[in-house]
């Protein structure tokens, strides 16, 4: 039986790279996804197991095409991370329409267009797990997240209807709500005397998904929330 295979769409320097490296230390082969090919290449080298495919994933037609040479290449998907995510903030009299367009179309019909895409061939293999990476401004709207919280809103309804309808058919879909900012270079820089305990560490987070992805299915989690112990909340 070959390696596993886990795909993870949206992948940048923190939480989709820390997962894609804590599955293949589990041992599966991954799939990277995101708009910068170059950059995933970069990620990639030197990591047989580890591919980069370029994709606009708040495209439809680019996410099918995307999956369908995925699975040419590569096979079906065992797992699949949606990590993508758009942050676009301001107060909605001073939010441009373009911008809450473009991060509804990364949060809600990106995740659409790849459950599309994936789902099918999941069911036939005899089933799969779906993971989706959310946020605080999920479950409520801050004053200046109009854009932000009303698409991430729109894909935590998204991805619990999914769940429910694609449960029975031996998919887990589940949410990760992650309540903090999360430690990468660009964060520190912005926030140059918060201590470490400020952050969360993108490879705790991805230890997160692998451990749901590994649940049995007579207890599996649809939502699960993470944040560092300092956190007001």
């Amino acid at each position: 039986m070959g390696k596993p295979l886990c795909v993870v769409a949206g992948v940048g320097p923190g939480n989709g790279l820390a997962c894609a490296k804590r599955f293949s230390a589990a041992g599966y082969r991954t799939a990277i996804l995101a708009r910068d090919a170059g950059r995933l290449a970069g990620y990639a080298e030197g990591d047989e197991d580890m591919h980069p495919f370029g994709c606009d994933l708040a495209s439809p037609d680019s996410v099918a095409a995307t999956f369908d040479d995925l699975r040419a290449q590569l096979g079906v998907p065992d797992v699949v991370i949606y990590n993508a995510g758009s942050g676009l903030f301001g107060p909605a009299l001073e939010t441009p329409p373009a911008d809450f367009e473009i991060a509804w179309k990364i949060n809600a019909l990106g995740l659409l267009a790849v459950a599309q895409a994936v789902a099918p061939a999941m069911i036939n293999n005899g089933g799969g797990c779906l993971l989706v990476t959310g946020a605080t401004a999920s479950l409520r709207g801050g004053a200046n997240f109009a854009a932000f919280s009303s698409a991430k809103g729109a894909q935590r309804n998204l991805t619990q209807s999914l769940a429910r309808s694609l449960g029975s058919q031996g998919i887990h879909v589940a949410l990760v709500i992650i309540d903090g900012v999360i430690d990468i270079p660009r964060t520190r820089e912005m926030m140059p005397d918060k201590p470490d305990e400020f952050f969360l560490q993108p490879g705790a987070i991805a230890e997160v998904f692998y451990q749901l992805s590994q649940q049995d299915k007579s207890a599996w989690t649809f939502e699960v929330d993470v944040r560092p112990s300092g956190e007001n909340w």
